[in-house]
């Protein structure tokens, strides 16, 4: 597999050398990707003896194809590794700032990223780059921590680069993962559903999608061939097999009900609409009245749906539902897993600001048949690892099943 290595302008720069290495022992092609910064610490030389490629280190290099190089490998590489991770480089890749070869090629590819980050224990532990730590993996960004120990500044703590084996190791569990959702169809679902009532105006909710989206880059991350389909959100979509955008709960009905009998796992993270307006009218209604009555009618039960078809067929995909509570959160999911017959329902109480909608992190309780597990408040990232954990744990126990097996 090739592996784009970048490296960016720290001290644990020269341990990126036996990265290159390790990886290349384990049958990896590797190109080394170097920022202006990362050069003051080690010499280009060094990694083109070390991986026989050219070394790139300028996004504006002379030469009748280079403007567009960061392209043609973003398209080619299966791992896009950074180490040493600066604050600085973590920033860019967190806003969207292409301003050199590296940040670049990280918008142009889909390849899953990869940061070991290394600085200084009060860079590290600062707000900004904890912030932009959690949006990275929010979009399914991995991480090697970082150690502890004598830092080149001076100080002692967290924020020495791993060591290059563990590093290696890392990218080899990425390319090779080896878990139980290894190969395993799944489908997720995310973000809201919006119900029209005219070509203005919808009932819609505030989900933002990032945790039906932490479970898919998640799912990938493991091996998993995911599939998600996702209503409107602002978010860019994982690297995933396929991705299907809808607006309706009725579409999302449709959308899952269609694939889910060829699935290992289906994941309903989305906030399904519960009502919809009767009718949608064509034009715009005016406004004129003091007061507008509406009638809704009930969207199709997704969830309850794929429960009573695999109770009917006795067997099919493991489920995994979410439930939105504001009041008595744990009773509630627990009635919703037995009436909706899924395996596990994941519930968070949305009456608090600080969790649940439109936020990087959450506070979830798991409720499974071994009961209510609570998991503290983090980022939406490691609840989803959290959340899969539980799923590979019953998908050894009892092996999901699918329709079809090709």
């Amino acid at each position: 597999m090739l592996i784009a290595l970048g490296i960016t302008g720290g001290i644990g720069a020269y341990k990126a050398i036996e990265v290159a290495r390790g990886l290349q022992k384990r049958g990896h092609d590797v190109v080394a990707v170097m920022t202006p910064a990362a050069t003051r610490f080690v010499g280009p030389v060094t990694f083109e003896a070390i991986t026989r490629r050219r070394v790139i280190t300028d996004q504006f290099e002379a030469g009748a194809n280079a403007d567009i190089e960061h392209i043609a490998l973003a398209s080619t590489i299966d791992l896009l590794l950074i180490a040493p991770a600066t604050a600085n480089i973590i920033g860019k890749l967190a806003n969207g700032i292409a301003d050199d070869f590296l940040s670049t090629l990280y918008t142009a590819t889909r390849a899953p990223l990869l940061l070991a980050p290394a600085m200084n224990t009060q860079m590290f532990e600062h707000a900004a780059v904890r912030r932009n730590l959690d949006t990275l993996a929010a979009r399914g960004a991995m991480f090697v921590d970082p150690g502890e120990g004598y830092l080149a500044c001076g100080w002692i703590g967290k924020g020495r680069l791993a060591e290059p084996d563990d590093i290696v190791a890392a990218a080899e569990s990425i390319l090779r993962p080896a878990g139980p959702l290894r190969g395993q169809r799944v489908l997720i679902t995310a973000g809201p559903t919006l119900e029209d009532l005219d070509p203005v105006r919808f009932i819609g909710n505030r989900s933002s999608g990032r945790m039906g989206y932490a479970m898919a880059a998640e799912a990938a991350r493991r091996g998993a061939d995911v599939t998600l389909v996702t209503g409107p959100t602002a978010l860019v979509a994982p690297a995933v097999r396929e991705v299907i955008k809808v607006r309706s709960a009725a579409e999302m009905h449709h959308a899952v009900m269609a694939r889910a009998r060829d699935m290992h796992v289906v994941v309903m993270a989305a906030a399904v609409a519960d009502y919809a307006p009767a009718e949608r009218v064509d034009q715009k209604v005016p406004k004129g009245r003091d007061t507008l009555t509406l009638t809704l009618v009930r969207t199709p039960d997704i969830l309850g749906d794929l429960g009573r078809q695999r109770v009917a067929k006795a067997g099919g995909p493991l489920l995994v539902g979410f439930a939105a509570e504001t009041q008595d959160v744990v009773a509630h999911a627990a009635a919703k897993r037995e009436a909706k017959h899924a395996d596990l329902i994941v519930a968070n109480d949305v009456s608090r600001a600080d969790i649940g909608f439109d936020v990087d992190v959450n506070e979830v309780t798991i409720v499974g048949p071994d009961g209510a597990e609570p998991i503290p408040l983090q980022s939406k990232a490691r609840i989803a690892a959290e959340i899969l954990n539980r799923v590979e744990k019953l998908l050894v126990a009892r092996p999901a099943e699918a329709g079809h097996h090709g």
